[in-house]
């Protein structure tokens, strides 16, 4: 018999909850009044994927299975759900409990479930929290699924258009999951906002974890127009009810016999831009978070080179016993580092995870030679490392390694396809090196990793460059051989291993630990990430979660101002690699200087650059003379007397432009830019030449 709805409300959201079978019948933002479930009857509870042997598409909706007992607490802060054995589609009664307690919290609400699994089969994916109506907010004119990709991040339209990222012959309605494999969720991507211009919906886990948690949106019953994605604008089409569902998906392949506690997941609405919704994900990381202790080195205004000195077609650019002249060439530019790459036998990704020197480059005592001498020049030698995947090409691969490798549900081995290098065979995909995720889970694996490790210590490096250290392009390991559950994440030995490596580094050296394009969770341990952001719309998003984190991005142009700005705005590291990362300094006269400017500035005004919290575009505005907003800019905020700094660029290759900035507490009054050393006042405006940048105090 239907009870009254259950209300949880605080000052950030509504949420109406089914007493007798927990679908959530209604969401409301307080603040805004934005109804983002609006119609009880679409509303939907829990889900279940329990493969029968003759079928495996066979679910188990929370909304059908009328729960066994429900109960709001006397304070009206908890809702809790009880189901004592469902039933599935096609399966009939199932021996499965599931508990569902929804909590309110200051800001935000929060879902926990668990399964207990007496059944036959087993639970592969669990829908939780699942919103059967994600309705955009009725003044605004966009919609969108808001997540983190390669240290930026990927906007997807909900709304007017629906954007696919799934083939049309696999589904029944336009989907999204993200397209990447490694950003389809947890660790990589720990929450997502959907969002629109003014306003949104934050949804998170509410604990660290690593198991497998995908964000999942689906536009019911379909396109109104598939040649241009547009989601219908009325409620029903055709006689059919129009809405987006919206799920946190688990992927937790819970065994015949096994009970389990999934990640809660938080819902918190917001008003603003990603900023104020990223926000709430930096307050509740602000709980747990650990930061590393970085050489201080590194933690200098400063820049780097990558070199790369060897492929899989055998360029065999530079021997050992050569680098000193890079890094004498550095010292003399005041580039701090140096990132050699394909230095390892075969070449950058062959071999792998084997990291022995290569003969033809000459030996290992010379390897080790040539990075003291370059030391002893002032400049450090970060070795490229690389132990997510082995070479499919090897013998080692082949007789034992093979063990290691993650393997998928029908027991064979994921595979990643491999980089083209330089030759035509290898640009037409001929004779690519396969590369074979493995298994992190694996002990031996991690025994053999520490091993290869130890010859970047024995060689004398300042640190390593952990390449693709972000995904395994897979994302569970079913070979329980390995020593872990069936179905287990991959990922949730990534912190483990760097731990393992700097019980290895000897006491008192400042080894850097740098990956490329770390998540979030592995700036806990890694001291420095390294990316590439090539991209005029690139948005920050990991220097506005990790303000003061070592972060570099790669510039390869010849006259590259606009990269170089953006490392400005952005308190990224100059990685400088002419030629693709093939070159040397003097290829490119042209950046280098302008880098030098830019480093050159960074340390005067330090305070503010460097040392300042990044703020992106908060606490100031910047517009054109017609009151246009003017893009793109960044805010620092001396974090001594709260006064802030703004950079602003002007990536016109040919306009010059007059632009007005204002901070919301203090004036900005004077001015200078990156080529000239003049400070000008602010008052007729700011005047920013062709591909040029400005610092605004």
């Amino acid at each position: 018999m239907y009870q009254k709805e259950f209300v949880l409300e605080n000052e950030n959201l509504q949420v109406r909850l089914n007493p007798d079978n927990g679908a959530i019948t209604g969401i409301r933002a307080v603040r805004s009044g934005w109804d983002i479930l609006k119609r009880p009857e679409l509303g939907v509870s829990f889900r279940l994927l329990l493969p029968l042997p003759e079928r495996r598409n066979n679910s188990v909706f929370g909304e059908m299975n009328p729960a066994y007992s429900s109960t709001l607490s006397p304070d009206g802060k908890q809702a809790s759900f009880i189901w004592r054995g469902v039933e599935s589609q096609y399966g009939g009664r199932h021996d499965i409990d599931v508990t569902l307690d929804v909590t309110l919290y200051l800001h935000k609400i929060v879902f926990s479930l668990a399964v207990d699994n007496r059944s036959q089969y087993t639970v592969e994916n669990v829908y939780c929290p699942y919103l059967g109506e994600l309705r955009h907010p009725e003044d605004d004119k966009t919609f969108e699924n808001f997540m983190y990709m390669y240290g930026s991040a990927d906007r997807f339209s909900l709304w007017p258009k629906f954007q696919n990222l799934r083939g049309y012959f696999g589904l029944d309605y336009p989907t999204q999951m993200h397209y990447g494999t490694p950003f389809c969720g947890t660790p990589m991507t720990p929450f997502c906002l959907l969002r629109s211009d003014s306003k949104g919906l934050y949804v998170g886990v509410d604990e660290p974890t690593t198991e497998l948690v995908a964000w999942h949106c689906e536009l019911r019953p379909g396109y109104e127009s598939s040649i241009d994605s547009l989601a219908p604008t009325e409620d029903t089409i055709g006689g059919k009810d129009v809405a987006i569902r919206f799920s946190a998906v688990h992927v937790p392949y819970i065994l015949p016999g096994e009970k389990r506690a999934l990640t809660p997941v938080a819902l918190a609405a917001f008003e603003g831009g990603w900023q104020q919704g990223t926000d709430i994900y930096k307050q509740w990381k602000s709980r747990y978070a650990a930061t590393p202790q970085i050489p201080s080195w590194a933690c200098e205004p400063h820049s780097w080179q990558q070199v790369h000195i060897n492929s899989p077609e055998g360029e065999l650019r530079a021997r050992y016993a050569d680098l000193v002249k890079i890094g004498e060439e550095c010292a003399k530019n005041g580039v701090q580092a140096i990132q050699l790459v394909g230095w390892n036998d075969g070449g950058q990704d062959q071999n792998n995870p084997s990291h022995d020197t290569d003969p033809r480059l000459g030996t290992f005592e010379e390897l080790r030679q040539a990075i003291a001498d370059i030391q002893r020049l002032g400049v450090k030698v970060v070795l490229f490392a690389k132990f997510i995947w082995a070479d499919r090409a090897t013998s080692s691969f082949r007789d034992n390694l093979i063990r290691l490798s993650v393997k998928d549900p029908y027991g064979d081995y994921y595979m990643h396809p491999g980089y083209q290098y330089q030759t035509v065979t290898q640009l037409l995909d001929i004779n690519t090196k396969r590369l074979i995720p493995m298994c992190f889970l694996s002990e031996e694996y991690l025994d053999l990793c520490k091993v290869e490790f130890s010859k970047l210590i024995a060689l004398g490096a300042d640190g390593m460059l952990f390449d693709e250290c972000l995904g395994h392009s897979a994302l569970l390991c079913f070979d329980d051989s390995h020593g872990h559950r069936c179905g287990a994440p991959i990922y949730a030995n990534d912190l483990r291993l760097i731990d393992e490596f700097s019980k290895l580094v000897p006491k008192g050296s400042e080894f850097l630990m740098g990956g490329e394009a770390c998540y979030d969770m592995e700036l806990e341990r890694y001291h420095i990430s390294y990316h590439r952001s090539e991209n005029v719309n690139h948005l920050p998003l990991i220097r506005y979660i990790n303000p003061f984190a070592p972060l570099m991005t790669a510039v390869t142009g010849f006259n590259d101002r606009n990269m170089l700005n953006q490392c400005l705005m952005y308190r990224y590291i100059i990685s400088y690699e002419p030629y693709n990362f093939k070159g040397r300094l003097g290829d490119f006269p042209l950046t280098l200087a302008y880098g030098q400017k830019i480093d050159r500035l960074r340390s005067e005004l330090r305070a503010f650059l460097w040392d300042g919290e990044f703020r992106d575009e908060c606490g100031a505005s910047v517009k054109t003379a017609d009151g246009e907003s003017h893009k793109p800019y960044s805010v620092f905020m001396n974090n001594q007397n709260g006064r802030k700094c703004v950079v602003i660029s002007n990536y016109d290759k040919e306009k010059t432009v007059t632009v007005f900035a204002e901070t919301n507490d203090h004036r900005l009054e004077r001015y200078r830019l990156v080529d000239d050393e003049t400070w000008l006042p602010c008052a007729q405006g700011i005047t920013l030449p062709p591909r040029s940048a400005a610092v605004v105090l």
